[in-house]
């Protein structure tokens, strides 16, 4: 199994000797900073819409940035294709900080969280930043503007949409934060952006977004990796940037319950197919991480126990998500019919049969009773679907799934535990159990009469 270790570097001068954890560990640096003092890989273009604001983040939540983006770098560049088992990872993470011992007493807690978040065996290494980069945050050359009361994680997506409306339909002034990679996200981020910002004409609507991403073959001898397990913790980081500049303590992350918990559907539904980017023990441990870090901040999820169509049905401004919510992007890989032999199917578009399609779908009739959405396969019962093939793979998933619920309901209590545990939250357990109940049953609801099978 090959062992990586992923170095950032603070600028050409940025020498310090780094010693790998292991003589055979395959070494990968990476400069972040190039000229001026300026973060590279999107990290210095959000700090600058801060500033833009007359906002200035601490160096500890810079730190976090970089730490994000460096493990973005390892996730997203280190093919899972290389490993023994074609999944687990041995990565180690070596960043220059501004304290290193606040940062070391954390490692235990960040590896914790790392290796539940994707799946990997990760070590990470603090050392101290050089002495021409000990300051990283830029004073504000602008009066301050926003006035922000918390943070809003806006992804492009449905649930980040409908979180958005409730928060500009009530008293809360959000800030909203995005980061983007594609072309296809960075679209759907700025409709929603535009039509928030004329829909609620009384309010100020700012958003920072940050193209954060590293170039193909940036891991020399490995191709890419487009599991993303670890996606979240740089949006988590982004948005902790904001909130500590912003000096407001609450972030929002509105995701649906079903999604949050990811229940694996059937035994084949493990590794890619099972993430945990929202998964209450992961945030949990972000929180944790941030409080050890001294930010004074912590992430919330209002929707975890709600259904996707819960969301919409319940929304503050239902006719406003009804008449937007076509252009909200939630398909795991809007681009996978690029090459197919349908010409008109090759456009970036739900493809309408992955996981979150079918949530989506499911919702947006279970909430609206319609969907004007354009999927790639229109019509789930046209025709039966490949089990063999992606268009019915998840279809079936969902279907064994929902069979056995039917089998045995009670099993649902012991389910929601097995995509990680749940000790953060007692209390919660029968609202988690109800929601992984309703939001299956609102899938089956447009599963019904739709066949999957081997073709």
């Amino acid at each position: 199994m090959k062992h990586h270790s992923i170095i950032c570097r603070l600028g050409a001068s940025d020498k310090t000797p780094v010693k790998p954890s292991r003589v055979d560990s395959e070494i990968t640096e990476i400069s972040f900073i190039e000229s001026e003092s300026r973060l590279e890989f999107g990290l210095g273009q959000a700090m600058d819409q801060l500033g833009a604001l007359g906002l200035v983040p601490s160096e500890t939540s810079i730190d976090l940035c970089i730490l994000a983006a460096l493990l973005t770098a390892a996730d997203t560049r280190i093919s899972r294709g290389d490993t023994q088992d074609k999944w687990t990872r041995e990565i180690d993470l070596h960043v220059p900080v501004s304290d290193p011992a606040l940062w070391t007493a954390q490692t235990p807690l960040l590896i914790k969280t790392l290796n539940f978040l994707t799946g990997d065996r990760w070590g990470v290494y603090f050392r101290k930043r050089i002495a021409s980069q000990k300051t990283l945050k830029r004073a504000a050359h602008k009066l301050r503007t926003a006035h922000p009361t918390s943070i809003c994680l806006l992804s492009g997506g449905l649930d980040s949409f409908i979180g958005a409306v409730d928060l500009l339909a009530s008293k809360e002034v959000p800030l909203f934060v995005s980061h983007y990679w594609d072309g296809t996200t960075s679209k759907h981020q700025t409709y929603c952006i535009d039509k928030l910002t004329k829909n609620y004409t009384g309010k100020r609507v700012d958003c920072i977004r940050a193209r954060v991403g590293f170039p193909n073959h940036t891991v020399e001898g490995s191709d890419s990796e487009n599991t993303l397990r670890a996606r979240s913790f740089l949006f988590f980081s982004l948005a902790t940037l904001a909130a500590d500049a912003a000096g407001v303590t609450k972030i929002h992350v509105p995701e649906n319950g079903l999604i949050s918990l990811n229940v694996s559907l059937d035994p084949l539904r493990l590794g890619s197919l099972s993430t945990r980017t929202t998964h209450p023990f992961y945030m949990a441990r972000f929180n944790e991480l941030l409080q050890g870090l001294g930010i004074a901040a912590s992430l919330e999820n209002r929707y975890r126990h709600m259904t996707k169509g819960q969301m919409i049905a319940q929304s503050v401004d239902k006719a406003f998500i009804e008449k937007n919510a076509k252009n909200t992007m939630s398909c795991s890989a809007p681009n996978k019919y690029r090459f197919s032999k349908d010409k008109s199917l090759r456009k970036p578009q739900h493809c309408g049969h992955c996981v979150p399609c079918l949530i989506r779908r499911a919702a947006l009739l279970s909430g609206l009773g319609k969907d004007d959405t354009s999927y790639a396969i229109a019509n789930l019962k046209a025709r039966p679907l490949n089990t063999n093939k992606a268009e019915g793979d998840h279809v079936r998933s969902f279907q064994y799934a929902l069979a056995k619920l039917d089998r045995n309901p009670k099993r649902a209590q012991f389910d929601i535990h097995r995509p990680g545990p749940l000790i953060d939250h007692p209390n919660d357990l029968k609202a988690y159990e109800k929601v992984y109940v309703d939001g299956l049953r609102e899938v089956g609801a447009l599963l019904a009469g739709v066949k999957a099978k081997p073709l």
